[in-house]
């Protein structure tokens, strides 16, 4: 299954279309490598998910053959970190001084 589309019937992206941006802006990784949109999904892989404000790491479980609605989240992923991101972490240099 196409990573895109695993996204989106795991819930880890609310559309298809979302998911397919991230992984263009590099937003997907897999060792260290971002994915491309095409690439076929493996039970075993360990993905970074970069939201807005946090990482996310999963292991996938399990790819369903076909999307039915009888299709559980829990049991393709397990989640391995959850970290959040400041928005202060963003900048590298010394904190900006007013004049």
């Amino acid at each position: 299954m196409r990573v895109d589309k695993f996204l989106k019937v795991s819930r880890l992206a609310k559309r298809r279309s979302e998911a397919h941006e991230a992984l263009l802006a590099g937003r997907i990784t897999r060792d260290g490598r971002a994915l491309k949109p095409g690439y076929d999904v493996k039970a075993g892989d360990v993905l970074v998910l970069h939201y807005a404000t946090k990482f996310l790491t999963v292991r996938v479980l399990e790819v369903p053959e076909r999307v039915t609605p009888a299709v559980r989240k829990t049991t393709l992923y397990e989640i391995l970190e959850e970290r959040r991101e400041e928005p202060r972490d963003w900048l590298d240099g010394p904190s900006v001084e007013s004049f």
